[in-house]
């Protein structure tokens, strides 16, 4: 994890809501455990902080690091402002849910339920991979129903990785993150602000202009069940192109897992993006139908 500097003491209180302890964070936002003060219950916070453009004050107001800052602070504000907006709008079971979001202290506060768990790339790092087919069909099938309606609801993620999904009991999972979200009907031109993870993001996402789509996350759905079974993130997109090494996990792990599952992780994660399933219902078929084409 990042080292976090900057973050808001316990005991402070940011609207109605106490900063109980830091939970985590990187480079643009720290994350905390807070108690709701009107409904005495605990909920997550996520602030917009970004480490290399903004600074906070002693009396905890966060402005930008100087005038040169100050156009790309705000810019990130309104994105974060977005994030907040969209998951607002968006309720599934399997999708992080937002309660509220406000401004505050120089910046923006969003709230989120708290639920116990654990997060997936820590489980992964714990079992060293192995995970059992039975495990990844009872978390990714809810996690790819949730995608598919954020994809319905012309959104994608642009962030799917192990680190953005949580664990509740009995394996049930939580896409988290959105803050790499875009509408579709934008997605013909490259995003600056895009979040870039080595091994998990297709090579559209890197090219100037690459086109992206629901092919985009599904790419990062199949890197991630891949991650689940070898242990660690596959070769990056950007070396796949230049030399694919990779071996294809039909042949790497076809001793403890069905083909048709290795088939359809190697069809989600081929290079050009056109090969790949072109949306979430083709995925899905191809993950529960033994005989559907891939």
């Amino acid at each position: 994890m990042t080292h976090l500097t900057h973050e808001l003491p316990p005991g402070t209180v940011v609207d109605n809501y106490t900063i109980t302890r830091t939970l985590g964070g990187g480079g643009f936002s720290i994350v905390y455990l807070a108690k709701d003060n009107t409904y005495d219950k605990d909920v997550v916070i996520k602030e917009y902080m970004p480490t290399k453009l903004a600074t906070r004050t002693h009396d905890l107001h966060i402005s930008a690091l100087n005038s040169n800052c100050g156009d790309k602070f705000g810019h990130g504000q309104r994105l974060f402002f977005q994030e907040a907006n969209t998951l607002s709008n968006l309720k599934h079971p399997n999708i992080v849910n937002v309660i509220s979001f406000f401004r505050a202290n120089g910046t923006v506060y969003m709230v989120m339920e708290y639920e116990e768990g654990i997060n997936l790339q820590s489980y992964i790092k714990r079992h060293d991979g192995n995970m059992t087919e039975q495990f990844l069909m009872a978390v990714f099938l809810p996690l790819l129903d949730g995608l598919k309606t954020i994809h319905h609801n012309g959104l994608l993620h642009l962030d799917v990785k192990p680190g953005n999904i949580h664990l509740r009991e009995g394996a049930n999972p939580l896409l988290l993150d959105f803050g790499a979200a875009h509408e579709m009907m934008q997605t013909r031109q490259f995003q600056a602000n895009q979040v870039i993870t080595p091994g998990f993001s297709p090579i559209e996402q890197l090219d100037p202009g690459g086109y992206v789509g629901p092919w985009t996350d599904i790419y990062a759905i199949g890197a991630t069940i891949r991650a689940c079974i070898e242990g660690a993130p596959p070769l990056s997109s950007t070396k796949r192109r230049e030399r694919d090494t990779l071996k294809p996990a039909v042949n790497a792990f076809k001793k403890k897992y069905s083909k048709h599952l290795l088939q359809t992780i190697d069809w989600a994660m081929e290079v050009d993006p056109i090969l790949r399933p072109q949306n979430i219902e083709n995925f899905i078929e191809a993950l529960t139908n033994p005989k559907a084409k891939r």
